[in-house]
């Protein structure tokens, strides 16, 4: 599960200070956009889904499931964000549930948005409707939440235009929300009352969190266009349902009424229905689960449309013992009716499988087959120079490989003009290939990634040293990157050990190319390995040091100035220090367990650490802390000190931002800020000596990037309301070597990178 972002964005709170406070006036803060873009990763998160427009070629987009959506540009043969606008008021909207592209009016573009059906967003679903492709946006509001990271996330598609009537739009909402239609282009919705089953499967009904309990509801909608005409709706719609007993209903009637289709099959969850007009049958892959994570059983079934008959047509039926997966991924080669191809929608070992068949599924051929144990005979060849960092640093044994072939495998789209294009999502990237009827003739495809542009990482922290790489960063899911040139995607992820999540990372400010990193991954599995990393040439190559007893998860960590002394507050059990790099901890006094904690940029003796609004200060080297008698500091907050000056701190979170020069023995308050979420440096402007300061705040009312070059007394607005990457602050920090560059991070838009105009 993508992190949840309950708790993630700072918490707004009056706080009673105790402190000196700024009290001259501040203006509405000017506005001095920056150049936006990302620091080239090329995705690193889930993709559930691809789709193609049917009526214009080369007209493709992709859903993400905390990243928003996108738009493939086919000069440039790279994906163009569409959802950036969205803020932090509505930052669920970035959870995308499905999307649709109208076949009539292919300017117009729709999305289902909404992160979490549960309290972690509050918020409830939207419908986003554009007639520019996605350049500019209105919102319809909907009375329930939609789940763009909740389980069930790779069905559908769920929203879907009528391909006759295109002013007609269906969504299949979950929670028990059943049907819903709009009749305006999007504009207004009401629910459709006649529908008579919102579905009952949950995957875990008892999870006291609401997230795997939530009803999975309406897994997709599918229209036959041979039931209509041009400017007439379509009579005959088929629904699929997340009820293992009811999977599929139809309306012969425009949707004025339903019916349970006669003799379906029972005991699996659809996930895809595909209907083929020409031949005239629908196809649903079903699995046990919803997915995306799980599913070991499943079945393809063949739905006779005129002649009412069902028809098993999987690869492997699930009453063989040879079937462990469930089946989604499903689609159709519209230039060539009675080809299909179908994926294993979780095989984690040894790999995903793509079935192919050319005779509407009576037969079947897989990418991959055994030969002689441990071996396979492989039908594609793979080639991730554009993403080498796929490999994710993995030498696994025969039967499995590196890169694997893909996992989680929800979506899988044949373009509708090229028979040989295909492409398909997973659990890091969108992969495809362009000779894919190569296939048929007993030849290799080629497999590479076709994810440039889409950045869909889950930033934790970011440095930027004064030498070496510009930029380190700590991400979800896999675990990080440094980044040499940030046009430029990495060539491996953080190694030895590798973090399934990097938590936290620092250099020593006076020896630039030490670098501590810390952070989790599954213990039992790799017993041998700790959470905390050492690096001495910037972050190219790594070691990993001792582990403190008791410690479950990475927490923060802190670098000495020369890299003498490492502060590190893991989770699990209290702060602790070690000398060098951390043959061994020592636990330190103090300060409370879970603080967090930084450094000292010029003396490689203090440290500072903050929780539950007290700040800790230790003067030798992390082995005992003292609490600061500074007062009126919110409850959570994240702080940093400015290098070449000791004792200089800011500590930006709920209520705003605090300054101190006095190693944290007192703070002022800096007067305009209402609210702030973090803070961070980078190279003084032109002509000034002080660091620009970077903050993500809300400023006489704008909730937004500001920078200050003049040590807080007046800020600039350096984002825009186009440019507002709704999910954002756990990390922002400027870059010492470029004045006015900035490094953003977010929640499943990766790395932004902001540079001055």
């Amino acid at each position: 599960m993508k992190r949840a972002l309950a708790g993630i964005l700072a918490v707004t709170m009056t706080a009673s200070l105790m402190a000196v406070v700024r009290t001259s006036a501040v203006a509405r803060p000017a506005a001095d956009p920056a150049a936006w873009s990302n620091a080239e990763i090329a995705g690193g998160g889930f993709v559930p889904g691809i789709v193609f427009n049917q009526t214009e070629r080369d007209l493709i987009y992709a859903r993400t499931d905390i990243g928003g959506a996108y738009r493939w540009n086919q000069a440039t043969g790279r994906w163009i964000p569409l959802l950036d606008h969205i803020g932090r008021s509505d930052w669920g909207h970035n959870g995308v549930a499905a999307l649709a592209t109208d076949p009539v009016e292919p300017n117009r573009v729709y999305v289902a948005a909404g992160m979490y059906t549960n309290s972690w967003d509050p918020g409830n679903g939207a419908i986003l409707r554009s007639a520019d492709r996605g350049s500019t946006w209105q919102k319809s509001a909907l009375p329930f939440k939609l789940g763009g990271n909740m389980p069930g996330r790779g069905m559908g598609e769920r929203l879907v235009i009528d391909p006759n009537r295109n002013s007609v739009l269906y969504l299949g909402a979950p929670s028990g929300n059943g049907l819903w239609r709009s009749t305006d282009h999007g504009a207004t919705w009401s629910k459709v009352t006649s529908f008579p089953n919102p579905g009952n499967y949950a995957q875990d009904p008892g999870d006291p969190n609401g997230y795997l309990s939530d009803n999975q509801g309406i897994a997709f909608v599918a229209f036959d266009p041979r039931t209509g005409s041009r400017g007439n709706a379509t009579q005959t719609i088929y629904v699929g349902v997340a009820d293992k007993e009811n999977i599929l209903y139809r309306s012969t009637n425009g949707g004025t009424s339903w019916e349970r289709v006669p003799g379906q099959p029972t005991g699996y969850v659809p996930h895809k229905g595909v209907l083929d007009p020409v031949n005239r049958a629908l196809y649903v892959a079903t699995s046990d689960t919803g997915g995306p994570y799980d599913g070991a059983k499943g079945d393809v079934w063949k739905f006779g449309t005129a002649s009412g008959v069902w028809t098993r047509v999987s690869p492997i039926p699930s009453t063989s013992s040879d079937d462990y997966f469930g089946y989604s991924g499903l689609t159709l080669d519209r230039q060539r009716p009675g080809t299909l191809m179908v994926a294993t929608q979780v095989s984690w070992w040894p790999d995903v499988i793509f079935f192919r068949s050319t005779d509407g599924g009576a037969s079947w051929t897989r990418i991959w087959d055994w030969t002689s144990y441990p071996n396979r005979e492989l039908r594609y060849t793979q080639d991730i120079s554009a993403v080498p960092w796929l490999n994710l640093g993995a030498n696994p044994s025969p039967p499995e490989v590196s890169p694997k072939l893909g996992w989680m495998t929800e979506t899988m789209e044949i373009d509708p003009f090229d028979s040989n294009r295909m492409m398909y999502g997973t659990g890091a990237t969108i992969y495809g290939t362009t000779n894919l009827t190569t296939w048929d003739s007993g030849g290799k495809i080629t497999i590479k990634p076709m994810v440039a542009g889409l950045e869909e990482t889950a930033v934790l922290d970011l440095i930027s040293p004064p030498a070496g790489a510009p930029l380190l960063s700590a991400l979800g899911d896999i675990g990080g990157f440094r980044h040499d040139r940030l046009d430029k995607v990495p060539s491996k992820v953080f190694l030895s050990p590798a973090f399934t999540t990097t938590t936290s990372l620092d250099y020593a400010e006076l020896a630039p190319y030490s670098i501590v990193r810390v952070g989790d991954f599954d213990k039992a599995a790799r017993p041998g390995d700790n959470r905390v990393a050492f690096s001495t040439d910037g972050g190219s190559n790594w070691w990993q040091g001792a582990e403190p007893a008791g410690v479950t998860g990475g927490g923060t960590v802190a670098a000495g100035a020369d890299a003498s002394r490492f502060v590190w507050s893991p989770k699990g059990t209290g702060v602790h220090y070690a000398s060098w790099y951390g043959s061994s901890w020592t636990a330190s006094t103090g300060i409370p367990a879970g603080a967090v904690v930084e450094s000292d940029r010029v003396n490689p003796r203090k440290f500072y650490g903050f929780a539950a609004g007290r700040f800790y200060v230790s003067t030798d080297g992390g082995a005992n802390f003292t609490a600061s008698a500074a007062t009126g500091l919110p409850a959570a907050a994240r702080f940093k000190a400015v290098a070449g000056r000791e004792g200089d701190i800011w500590l930006a979170g709920g209520a705003g931002i605090w300054h101190s020069t006095d190693s944290g023995a007192s703070f002022t308050k800096v007067a305009g800020v209402a609210e702030a979420d973090n803070i961070g440096m980078g190279k003084a402007a032109p002509g000034k000596t002080y660091p620009a300061l970077y903050t993500i705040a809300r400023i006489a009312g704008v909730h937004g990037v500001f920078r200050s070059d003049d040590a807080g007394a007046s800020w600039v607005r350096i984002n825009d309301d186009r440019h507002q990457y709704g999910n954002i602050g756990d990390a922002i920090t400027g870059d010492p070597r470029v004045y006015g560059r900035v490094y953003l991070g977010t929640n499943g838009r990766g790395v932004v990178v902001g540079n001055p105009v």
